[in-house]
């Protein structure tokens, strides 16, 4: 059952109101140091941030404790996927040894990611009742409902008790985002979904188109094609998918995609589609001018997503949108074209990422309170993207770097040259790492695709961080075996020192890009 506080529970209490109050006629108002709106992932950290330094803290939640990020998102479709990757590894095994599949219904498939999400907004709704409880920093009051900028200091808030009005002294902004909606699609979260869709179905469907190639949309893709009753077909406008990243790292996830069975539409261009009876229709033209018609039972619409900021009253605020409808930030920094009130996670136009919101909320308390000791910065965000294997990146990749000109080094160690993989017979992947070309090497970025590649990351997004060479991680003595010890491999080569070496295996790269 979720948590809500009502105005009645506080508004007279000495105990929570005894920092400011002020009288409006008969009733006294609770003024907070901070107000944050959205309890998704960057305004839950940004409140918690705000509780260190024992600041009055008012935070305000539309919808459900945790936000997008936790029901329709990370958690969900994660939960989605590590399920997927175990179905995917029995059926390999079962194969393997003779032995028949097993069949899982759906329903207890979803029954595991429902509980996996309630697991999780539980505990955080148990962390803002004790927090609220606890003498050393009382001042978190938690309130359910739909918050309204009256100006840059009162907020009204509809709530199931009525509306209810307070009054901060500053104002951090996290109300997140939804999946976008093209007009010609008529989206009804049965037929033709978006992500907020997929809790609605029931069983697996026959077939699933999935519209967009980018990472929502190829992950979903990769879900449905590890659960192994959905045939699944993706359209992509391109002629491959995830047009932002590297050839060789898109060439292993399209053959893989493809061996599950996946049908990729390339150079395509969606006409129209549109539910007829009972199934979803769409029509494909493609570049060489070719139109097909196409029938599956469901489709999934992954064409990005938009900023919510409809109805929070910004303009009687002051904050400004930019052309795009996203929150104008200024300086690239949270604050807002309003003083005193801040834009975190998707509402602004940077990384849409559940670690860059809670980033940025952390960083803008950290603002307002005068506590940030240095600039916020995105140089060493690492990412995931849950693929079959997986895709973990941090940094610059090598169509990044020749697109700002910026000359390099790589280094690429296959995972088959990697004990533990062997071991693990996943030798499907690779490490690589850019450095500058010069005597430094400083680290510009990595990537790494296969089993565990996100473990190894951490490392080197540290030294990006610090804008440091790659000797002190040639140094750094690793578990045997570990899948991270082709990381340690791949620095080795940079410096012309690995174990093994790239004239004798053609997997292993060691080059440089200038340029021009």
């Amino acid at each position: 059952m979720p948590l809500v506080i009502h105005i009645e529970d506080f508004l007279f209490s000495d105990d929570l109101v005894t920092s400011k109050r002020f009288s409006t006629g008969s009733d006294f108002m609770a003024v907070y140091d901070l107000c944050v709106i959205g309890a998704g992932p960057a305004g839950y950290a940004a409140a918690m941030r705000a509780i260190d330094f024992g600041k009055r803290v008012l935070l305000i939640e539309q919808g459900k404790l945790g936000g997008a990020g936790l029901h329709n998102g990370a958690l969900s479709s994660k939960t989605f996927w590590e399920i997927g990757q175990e179905l995917a590894r029995w059926r390999n095994q079962n194969h393997a040894f003779g032995l028949p599949d097993r069949d899982v219904p759906f329903v207890d498939i979803a029954s595991q990611v429902d509980a996996a999400v309630t697991f999780r907004m539980e505990q955080l709704r148990l962390h803002v009742e004790r927090c609220n409880a606890c003498e050393t920093h009382p001042d978190l009051t938690y309130v359910q409902g739909k918050a309204v900028l009256e100006s840059s200091h009162s907020i009204a808030v509809e709530t199931a008790a009525g509306r209810q009005q307070f009054e901060a002294d500053h104002i951090i902004l996290a109300t997140g985002s939804r999946p976008r909606i093209l007009p010609h699609i008529a989206v009804d979260e049965q037929y033709i979904l978006t992500s907020d869709g997929i809790s609605n179905l029931s069983d697996y469907p026959e077939s699933l188109v999935v519209l967009g190639a980018g990472v929502i949309g190829c992950e979903f893709a990769t879900i449905f094609a590890l659960l192994g009753r959905t045939k699944v077909f993706l359209i992509d406008k391109a002629d491959r998918i995830l047009p932002f990243e590297d050839e060789d790292i898109v060439q292993v996830v399209e053959a893989n995609l493809e061996a599950q069975g996946v049908t990729i539409h390339r150079n395509a261009s969606l006409l129209r589609m549109v539910v007829v009876d009972g199934k979803v229709e769409y029509e494909l033209k493609y570049r060489d001018g070719r139109q097909e018609v196409f029938h599956v039972a469901k489709a999934l619409v992954s064409v990005g997503r938009v900023p919510n900021t409809e109805g929070l009253g910004l303009a009687a605020a002051g904050v400004q949108l930019d052309e795009k409808g996203h929150i104008l930030e200024l300086q690239k920094d949270t604050r807002t074209t309003a003083p005193n009130i801040y834009a975190v996670g998707d509402l602004t136009a940077d990384i849409a990422l559940v670690n860059v919101g809670e980033l940025e909320g952390r960083f803008a308390v950290e603002q307002i309170f005068a506590q940030a000791t240095k600039p916020l910065c995105y140089d060493n965000i690492s990412t995931i993207m849950f693929l079959d294997p997986e895709v973990a990146g941090v940094g610059m990749n090598e169509t990044q770097a020749r697109a700002a000109g910026q000359s390099y080094r790589v280094a690429t160690w296959d995972y088959a040259c990697i004990a533990r993989a062997i071991a693990m017979r996943k030798t499907q992947g690779f490490f690589k790492i850019l450095v500058t070309d010069d005597d430094e090497m400083r680290v510009l970025g990595m990537r790494a695709i296969g089993q565990d590649a996100s473990s190894a990351i951490q490392a080197v997004s540290l030294l990006i961080s610090m804008g440091r060479g790659i000797r002190e991680l040639a140094e750094m003595v690793h578990p045997h075996p570990s899948i991270t010890e082709g990381v340690q491999e791949c620095v080795r080569m940079l410096l012309g020192k690995s174990i093994f070496k790239p004239t004798a295996f053609p997997q292993l790269r060691c080059t440089r890009w200038t340029a021009e």
